[in-house]
């Protein structure tokens, strides 16, 4: 099984720690790949960017029709998760959706912790997921994705105190939202009250259950492939799955 993690920022040091992550939660013969967009936002801090980094991420995902068995978004946003699944023939997962889901299924209620930097749409995101009333609130680190590869110390200790306040408010679970925060669950868990959900390795874990189940791709409703599409400017590669090819 071939699973591509595709990030949508053009930060490829993100990518690599998406990577590692992905490689630890992988089921044994389980391969894992790793995508960085050819152009973009180095890192997804406004709306406008992130609505950039779909493209670049839609661009990438497309170089690889048919090479993988399934994608997990390396993007804390879940950019163009919706175009990313009408378009792929794979199952392509969000790696925030999936933490929120699993953490659902650790306990009635989670939290997220999240940067306090970027477009300060979790809240909006959860909601967009259906999981709005399973939330406890999001809590927001003094911290850039950027900080938390060059000190990861102290950005743990800021989201540690932030675990903190999501368990005493009410939180069965903590999602780790943030491609940079990939596989730091590991390290703070023992200090932790709660359970830690990484997104990468829930992703990872849900695609390939989706592959092993074998369920086909929708052909009629709002995710069957699009057919007889036509933009110009675009990749070869995403022009030709907009025509359908």
């Amino acid at each position: 099984m071939r699973i591509l993690v595709a990030n949508a920022n053009t930060t490829a040091a993100i990518t690599e720690a998406c990577v590692r992550a992905a490689r630890a939660a992988a089921s044994p013969g389980t391969e894992i790949l790793g995508a960085t967009p050819a152009f973009g936002p180095r890192v997804i801090s406004t709306r406008p960017e992130n609505v950039i980094a779909g493209h670049a991420l839609l661009e990438t995902l497309a170089a690889h029709a048919g090479q993988v068995d399934a994608v997990v978004l390396a993007v804390s946003h879940d950019t163009a998760l919706e175009a990313a699944r009408q378009l792929m023939p794979c199952p392509v997962v969000g790696m925030t959706e999936a933490a929120c889901l699993t953490a659902c299924m650790l306990g009635g209620r989670f939290g997220l912790v999240a940067f306090g930097v970027g477009i300060g749409s979790y809240e909006e995101l959860v909601a967009r997921h259906g999981l709005a009333t399973r939330c406890v609130g999001v809590r927001r680190i003094a911290a850039t994705p950027v900080d938390a590869l060059a000190d990861p110390a102290a950005v743990q200790a800021r989201v540690l105190e932030e675990v903190a306040v999501l368990a005493g408010q009410g939180a069965d679970a903590v999602v780790l939202a943030g491609a940079a925060l990939a596989g730091m669950n590991r390290a703070l868990q023992p200090r932790a009250p709660v359970p830690l959900v990484d997104g990468i390795a829930c992703g990872v874990r849900m695609a390939e259950m989706l592959v092993a189940l074998g369920l086909p791709k929708p052909g009629a409703g709002g995710y069957a492939a699009p057919r007889g599409r036509e933009a110009v400017g675009v990749s070869d590669a995403l022009g030709a799955l907009l025509r359908g090819g």
